[in-house]
């Protein structure tokens, strides 16, 4: 480390802070690359990232002539979520179908469906489904046997079926998947934008050779991680406060939570983000490998975060690592806040472990960067 080199100096800071501020922003392009691809991909990504099943084609071999399986056959078609009923007369055309891919599932409907129903009995319908797509596919099976329930109670009526349960859902009542995506899109988002942002900071300036500049200049370690932490701790709370506004503009998502909690987790999230970034960018020679550094350590973290799949169903190791990743308990945050006005001491609950984690991940970022500068 260079000799004269003060501890901290405000005036250096700002000056630092000011270059590395300029860097970002001052080109027009730098300015539409950091901005308007995650707001872009959080309009993609609400419609498209859903866990809803529309508009999917079913096949149907009816070989019963009778009145319940006409009415099932009725329901199946004006069924909301299947977009194309196909009526087949055989049994090859039926698996054909499903082979290809045309359709997600196909119903083989035997001939004594409706006599079995007449005679008290229980009617029986063989499904099969696309395993290529398992997800879609079991969703399609519960849709697929709720009209079949519905059938089966006007064929059977009696109390239970007169007053079937009443099924309420708490904070998302019409089930909206916008309303549970578009809280963790904010925070993935937030995510990628802080991390590319500090992992370009010190591998930019090595490979354009200013880096050696540091070297050389009074300019601390803390000084340094400070000024390469505040555009990133700025621009990705900013970000995360726009794409929080268009939640609730856009999209009509109510926010019932506590906004200054709610801040106060994206700043510190933003934070244990930034050290995750400073240490990527403090090990890459270029900024091609602070780019694949990112993605290496973010994929991973949003697979494990809780986004996609409940941490609770992941092996014990994979909950451990869990706790560690500052998504994980930032998404926890954003979605009670959205939807069921989270009480302060959850939150508190959730929060200190992003400020740990920020105190780990900046700390160690210092080591990484002095290393570097020594």
């Amino acid at each position: 480390m260079a000799a004269g080199r003060g501890w901290f100096d405000f005036t250096r800071l700002r000056a630092q802070f000011v270059k590395e501020l300029l860097s970002i922003l001052r080109d027009p392009r730098s300015r539409m690359v950091v901005f308007v691809p995650p707001l872009l991909q959080l309009l993609v990504f609400a419609s498209a990232a859903t866990l809803e099943v529309r508009n999917v084609a079913v096949a149907v071999r009816n070989q019963d002539a009778g009145r319940w399986s006409q009415e099932l056959v009725r329901r199946l078609d004006r069924a909301a979520f299947v977009g194309r009923l196909q009526r087949v007369e055989g049994e090859a055309e039926l698996r054909r179908l499903l082979d290809a891919g045309r359709v997600i599932a196909a119903l083989d409907i035997p001939a004594d469906f409706s006599r079995r129903i007449a005679a008290g009995e229980a009617g029986r319908v063989q499904v099969l489904v696309d395993g290529r797509h398992s997800n879609s596919g079991q969703i399609a099976v519960g849709y697929l046997a709720a009209i079949a329930a519905d059938v089966g109670a006007e064929a059977w009526p009696g109390p239970a079926a007169a007053e079937p349960a009443a099924v309420r859902h708490a904070f998302n009542p019409n089930l909206d998947f916008r309303w549970y995506i578009v809280p963790g899109l904010t925070g993935i988002l937030a995510l990628f934008s802080a991390l590319l942002l500090t992992a370009l900071s010190i591998a930019r300036e090595r490979e354009l050779g200013t880096f050696d500049q540091l070297l050389v200049s009074p300019t601390s370690t803390p000084e340094i991680i400070v000024s390469k932490s505040l555009p990133a701790l700025a621009i990705g709370t900013l970000l995360g406060v726009l794409m929080i506004t268009a939640g609730v503009v856009l999209f009509g998502i109510p926010f019932a939570g506590s906004f200054g909690l709610l801040l106060a987790s994206l700043v510190l999230f933003i934070l244990s983000v930034v050290g995750i970034g400073l240490m990527i960018s403090a090990v890459s020679a270029t900024q091609q490998q602070a780019i694949l550094g990112a993605f290496t350590i973010g994929v991973p973290a949003v697979l494990v975060s809780g986004f996609a799949t409940p941490v609770e169903n992941m092996p014990l190791a994979l909950q451990w690592l869990a706790q560690g990743i500052p998504l994980t308990h930032f998404l926890v945050i954003v979605e009670g806040s959205f939807l069921k006005a989270m009480p302060a001491h959850d939150i508190l609950a959730s929060l200190w472990p992003l400020a740990l984690i920020a105190l780990v991940t900046l700390s160690t970022a210092t080591l990484f960067v002095r290393g570097r500068l020594q």
